[in-house]
């Protein structure tokens, strides 16, 4: 008998935690980053009691919320392997320690604040987003090195020619970077280079290129290296619910293509 209470227990808790009402979640997140943004105004006494309380209704909410995730999983053990079930867990028991009148009330505000992330963990196409850049952060490293050495030369032949001109734009090497980094976003650069093409005429031969490599040529491919990896991402996913579909992966219509091949083939030779 225990057992069967144990088991429709659990059945209730997966049924509760499938139920449509837990879409509301992502209201009360973003009612929750309103409530946020609101304590940054002046307010009255009576609408900073009000706020408190609407926080900790909130704070609740995410309590009973991530506690029936947790008893509507199957595995216990298996809750915590995901990375997000460990952050939504932490900002809830973080979010519970009664911090606001002391030194560090504002850890808890911070911690408060990035409970807005839990948006990320809750909707799919946000998590395959960001799994999809930290997925090409490899690649994207090598491009960031490129980068940062054609930002370096460029810097210190600028603050070699320019530093002359204009000290605080080309007075180091640091600086220079710095005023790079503003004419490979297109702030106001022209003003950087007439300042330069007064003493040295050929000097926008050195803006030019320097957009032309930064601007057009690795950022570009930083966007098809986070393009190509999402592609990839959307297709492992699609790969995954079909598999759970029950419905035959790539893989195995290749491999039931091959057996049938061969079968036709020996069928051949018999006759």
């Amino acid at each position: 008998m225990s057992d069967f209470s144990a088991t429709d227990l659990q059945a209730r808790f997966e049924r509760l935690r499938s139920n449509k009402l837990f879409e509301l979640l992502v209201v009360i997140i973003v009612f929750s980053a309103l409530l946020i943004g609101a304590k940054t105004y002046p307010l009255p006494e009576w609408s900073t009691t009000l706020l408190l309380f609407l926080d900790w209704a909130i704070t609740i909410f995410f309590l009973v919320e991530i506690s029936i995730r947790f008893l509507g999983e199957p595995q216990k053990r298996r809750f915590f392997h995901s990375g997000w079930n460990v952050f939504d867990t932490l900002i809830v028991v973080v979010s519970l320690i009664p911090i606001e009148d002391s030194e560090l009330a504002l850890i808890g505000r911070l911690v408060r604040i990035f409970r807005v992330l839990r948006m990320v963990s809750i909707i799919p196409e946000l998590r395959t987003l960001l799994n999809s850049l930290l997925a090409a952060l490899p690649q994207l490293g090598y491009v960031m090195l490129m980068m940062f050495i054609i930002f370096y030369i460029y810097a210190a032949v600028g603050s070699t020619f320019f530093a002359s001109i204009n000290e605080t734009l080309w007075g180091d090497i640091s600086i220079s970077m710095l005023t790079l980094f503003r004419v490979m976003t297109f702030e106001d650069w022209t003003d950087v280079m007439y300042e330069t093409n007064a003493v040295y005429p050929l000097s926008w031969v050195f803006y030019l290129s320097f957009i032309f490599l930064s601007a057009f040529a690795f950022l570009n491919m930083i966007i098809g290296i986070v393009v190509n990896v999402l592609e990839d991402e959307h297709r492992k996913l699609a790969m995954e619910e079909a598999a759970e579909a029950g419905e035959p992966t790539l893989r195995e219509l290749q491999a039931e293509i091959r057996a049938l091949a061969a079968l036709v083939r020996e069928q051949g030779v018999r006759r």
